[in-house]
């Protein structure tokens, strides 16, 4: 498939994925979130739906986060954008040449990616940032869709345990849809996921599917909880993002 023909499919996708009230909860609080909204925003209109991911269609980097923030991407519709976390994360991938600008205010703000894209297990806003098992399941088709399209994708950059697992499971899954019985004993040998620490990386089946491999790195999330807190900082988070692009044949700026 062509960068043209991805962009196309997964402007398909996002039409879809933005009608989805599969999850009751998430489909009330994303909801009661825009019409109650933060007092500094109180004049803006909030997006108020699922968040497609974002990105370069051509992309060999895959970043999943988490889900959408409940005044950020929840306000604005477009993922890690008007929040302390979109303003942590575009700042680094402007540094390694990812990103043409610094910051991401709104959708329409002009911001443009080089070489990644940008998705999560998780569409909707949900309460305290935790979607529960059965909707991380619900939302798993739509992250299977974007990836399918995005045919350069072999790493992925998970930002926070519930990315890193999300990565892991599709892994695993699709390894075993692949090719059955067989592919299933062999998954069953193969090392498990080492557990979610920041900087850890992995050798993981397609998520894809198919018999190729994929390379999996770790970062701590890139909330506002953990950077105005020092436990993740731009020179730890540069660091795996380095080892990241160099992994997917992306050079810095």
């Amino acid at each position: 498939m062509s960068a043209d023909g991805a962009g196309r499919a997964l402007e398909q996708i996002a039409a879809e994925l933005i009608e989805c009230r599969r999850c009751p909860r998430l489909v009330t609080w994303r909801e009661d979130i825009a019409r109650e909204k933060r007092r500094a925003y109180r004049d803006q209109t909030y997006w108020g739906r699922p968040v497609p991911g974002f990105g370069d269609p051509d992309a060999p980097l895959v970043i999943v986060g988490l889900a959408p923030a409940a005044h950020g991407a929840n306000r604005t519709g477009r993922m890690f954008t008007g929040d302390r976390s979109g303003d942590f994360l575009y700042a680094a991938l402007f540094r390694a040449g990812l990103a043409s600008q610094p910051t991401s205010t709104s959708r329409d703000d002009g911001l443009a990616l080089r070489g990644v894209f940008i998705t999560a297990p998780c569409h909707c806003a949900p309460p305290d940032n935790k979607p529960a098992t059965d909707e991380l399941a619900a939302c798993r088709t739509w992250i299977e869709r974007e990836l399918a399209v995005l045919h350069r994708a072999r790493v992925y950059l998970a930002l926070g345990k519930i990315g890193y697992d999300a990565v892991g499971a599709l892994a695993r899954s699709q390894r075993s849809s692949a090719a059955g019985e067989r592919a299933r004993r062999r998954a069953e040998d193969e090392p498990r996921l080492p557990p979610f620490a920041h900087g850890v990386e992995a050798t993981i089946p397609d998520p894809r599917g198919g018999a190729g491999e994929a390379r999996l790195f770790g970062s701590y999330h890139v909330s506002q909880q953990n950077t105005q807190t020092g436990r993740l900082t731009d020179d730890m988070f540069d660091e795996v993002l380095r080892r990241a692009m160099r992994a997917a044949g992306l050079r810095a700026a």
